[in-house]
């Protein structure tokens, strides 16, 4: 054997990676399918540089190893999602923001119903002053259709005591006695102590169960309305009998006397009521029987314009008598279930109140987050009085949500609502004040630029800016106080992929206001020019 002159030398073999080195190669920093395939490439050339070198895509082994970085992604993926789950400030999902707020004793808000005051005309006057007109709850149902969806709509008549929903009883009757009409002397009996909600009226009625140290009652149907839950609980124990009031939690109670329940709701809005355990709060006695009422609905779908109604509705009284029901107001309040951004927002805050209100910012989120008697909620910011001799008092400057876009002046029972509960939590010594908020309307002009080629989806690219406009100007994304700037509103606009640039027509300058004033959009136009 003759020397050729050249050495060779299988150098790859002798540059074997030992096992305990390996680990240094892994791309921990890999996450999506791209990093993860090019990382599990890399680490196969380096580690088993023999074994294979066939990386081209119809290889049946580069097929193992983009299903790897496919898993790997999918995995990397839940990981994250999991993760940010469980932080109030980045979860996306539903169920785990409710979960996350039920840990510090505040819930999100389901649907609200909409609401209105109204009146019933009685033909047949009273027969004398002591005469009255019953309505049972299955009278007390009126349906018409809503113009959002064309479905069918169902309203509930409520009685007006002192601008509050009347009380609970153990019949659910509505008793119209001949002294609270308009005339009671007149040829007609006209009552307009009557309000209308959105909402079908539901009852059930049943006993306690003995078995149970805490008492709860799951309600059948859903989707329950917020705050519309009456309880009368009927007992041979006098400190059990009565109407019972709902609370935010339990524990707010302030003894073994109150007569209170808590209202658990799932993530469908069904509700499940639970009861004191007698020493905080009342525990209905294993005997006593229970009469609930409540309405299932809710939503921006009930807002309805005034005299959508004039029907006939049927009351009781020596005979079955007919009169004219109306909405004498614009049916205005119904809301959706609470948005998650409301939520992350106000909810830490409501925390932190401790539900106690001492300063400004207790005042302010406590109003933004009140629900009314009627089921209706409000826009407020709270200022104390600039003076030596007034420096305690607390002027409140509130405007309640008419729909999903605008608000509207607050009516006298939503702020009679509002000071009955804030007198229960505020500082002895603070006199509150409740103010009309001003709003400030206005009309809005704006033309975006888009391609020529868009021409044929100018349709869509309008809606498309049209809702981004009406997002950045709903009630929700607006304080009191806050200037309309015109380069965030131009910001908005250029979100939309197909706007190449907008301006702002009718406004050369930032929309300025006081601190108790907030900016409603009134009339949008949005023009269209085309670039070539």
């Amino acid at each position: 054997m003759s020397f050729s002159g050249t050495i060779a030398s299988d150098f790859m073999k002798l540059a074997n990676i030992p096992l305990q080195k390996q680990p240094a190669l892994i791309d921990f920093a890999a996450t999506d399918f791209v990093s993860l395939r090019n990382s599990l490439i890399n680490y196969i050339k380096a580690v088993y540089p023999l074994e294979y070198q066939y990386f081209v895509e119809s290889d049946l082994g580069m097929m193992f190893i983009e299903l790897v970085a496919y898993m790997g992604s999918v995995m990397s993926m839940k990981a994250d999602m999991l993760a940010n789950e469980n932080f109030l400030v980045t979860a996306q999902q539903r169920a785990s923001v409710k979960k996350l707020l039920e840990l510090v004793g505040v819930r999100l808000r389901g649907p609200i119903s909409a609401a209105c005051d109204a009146q019933i005309t009685f033909d047949d006057p009273p027969d004398n002053s002591d005469e009255s007109y019953t309505l049972s709850p299955a009278q007390r149902i009126i349906e018409t259709t809503s113009p959002l969806d064309g479905g069918a709509l169902t309203y509930t008549l409520y009685k007006v005591v002192n601008g509050l929903a009347q009380d609970a009883n153990s019949t659910g009757n509505i008793i119209l006695n001949a002294g609270e009409s308009d005339n009671p002397d007149g040829d007609r009996t006209v009552y307009s102590n009557i309000a209308l909600q959105e909402g079908t009226l539901t009852s059930e009625s049943g006993s306690f169960a003995a078995t149970e140290g805490i008492k709860t009652i799951p309600l059948s149907k859903s989707p329950v309305v917020d705050g519309s839950v009456e309880v009368y609980i009927t007992s041979t124990n006098s400190e059990v009998e009565g109407a019972y009031k709902e609370v935010p939690n339990i524990f707010f109670a302030s003894g073994l006397s109150d007569k209170i329940f808590e209202v658990i709701y799932d993530e469908e809005y069904k509700a499940t009521l639970v009861f004191g355990d007698g020493t905080v709060g009342v525990s209905p006695d294993d005997t006593a029987s229970y009469f609930i009422t409540y309405r299932i609905g809710g939503g921006n779908r009930g807002n309805l314009v005034k005299n959508a109604f004039n029907v006939v509705i049927t009351g009781d009284s020596a005979t079955t008598i007919n009169g004219t029901l109306t909405n004498t107001d614009v049916i205005t309040g119904g809301a959706n279930a609470e948005t998650l951004a409301h939520a992350k927002r106000w909810a830490p805050l409501t925390f932190r109140r401790q539900d106690r209100l001492v300063t400004l910012e207790d005042y302010s989120v406590f109003t933004n987050t009140f629900i009314s008697d009627w089921g209706t909620i409000g826009k407020a910011t709270a200022a104390a009085r600039k003076a030596y001799s007034s420096a305690n008092v607390i002027d409140i400057y509130v405007l309640e949500r008419a729909t999903d876009l605008q608000v509207q002046k607050a009516t006298p029972n939503f702020k009679t609502n509002l000071l009955t509960a804030i007198n229960k939590k505020k500082m002895a010594t603070d006199e509150v004040v409740i103010v009309d908020g001003l709003i400030r309307t206005l009309d809005l002009i704006t033309t975006i630029y888009v391609d020529e080629e868009q021409r044929g989806n100018e349709t869509q690219v309008v809606a498309t800016v049209r809702g981004k406009i009406l997002t950045f100007m709903n009630a929700d994304n607006r304080e009191f106080g806050d200037p309309l700037v015109l380069a965030d509103l131009n910001r908005v606009m250029f979100e939309v992929e197909e706007v190449r640039f907008s301006e702002v027509d009718n406004l050369k300058k930032n929309v300025l206001i006081d601190f108790n004033e907030l900016i409603q959009l009134n009339n949008l136009t949005i023009n269209v020019s085309y670039l070539a």
